[in-house]
């Protein structure tokens, strides 16, 4: 028995997923993709994986990268998650919303979490490259403003609330 491509898709669609961008530097500048594979992966060490396409146009700055801070978004920033979901070269050209840290990985303003990691390993997996990092940097704001977690399910990004 075969699964097709769609059908995996149409199956992964019914699972919500925090909604996460990568960023790093590259010889050309700074590069990031919106990844909603983020997870943790250990304690001790403080490792973390996601996965990125090889047909990603971030796929070589991917490889050459020692380290990248991934940002885990809230429903404050769906614009960033959006802008990050289009073409590569609108991303970073407005550089009011991101600066660099002294580490020199690019970060993105106003996001509630985000993590730097070195990164440790890359697996080839399918028609993708399993990126594992060992976190070196947290940030978290507290402000409980940025408390609800921006998720994309089903072709949608949405926020959540709630059960009682």
């Amino acid at each position: 028995m075969t699964v097709s491509a769609e059908q995996y898709r149409a199956a992964l669609r019914r699972h919500p997923a925090g909604v996460a961008i990568v960023t790093m530097m590259s010889t050309g500048g700074p590069v990031g993709f919106t990844a909603t594979s983020f997870a943790s992966l250990s304690l001790n060490p403080p490792l973390i994986s996601f996965n990125i396409t090889e047909t990603s146009s971030s796929i070589e700055a991917m490889r050459a990268a020692e380290s990248v801070v991934v940002h885990l978004l809230g429903v404050q920033q769906l614009p960033l998650a959006q802008r990050f979901s289009r073409s590569a070269e609108h991303r970073f050209a407005d550089t009011s919303l991101w600066s660099v840290l002294p580490t020199g990985e690019p970060v993105l303003h106003d996001v509630p979490t985000w993590l730097r990691a070195e990164i440790q390993r890359l697996i080839d997996a399918g028609d993708s490259t399993l990126v594992i990092g060992e976190v070196a940097q947290i940030h978290c704001a507290n402000d409980p403003e940025f408390l609800q977690p921006l998720l994309y399910h089903n072709g949608a990004y949405l926020g959540t609330r709630p059960l009682t």
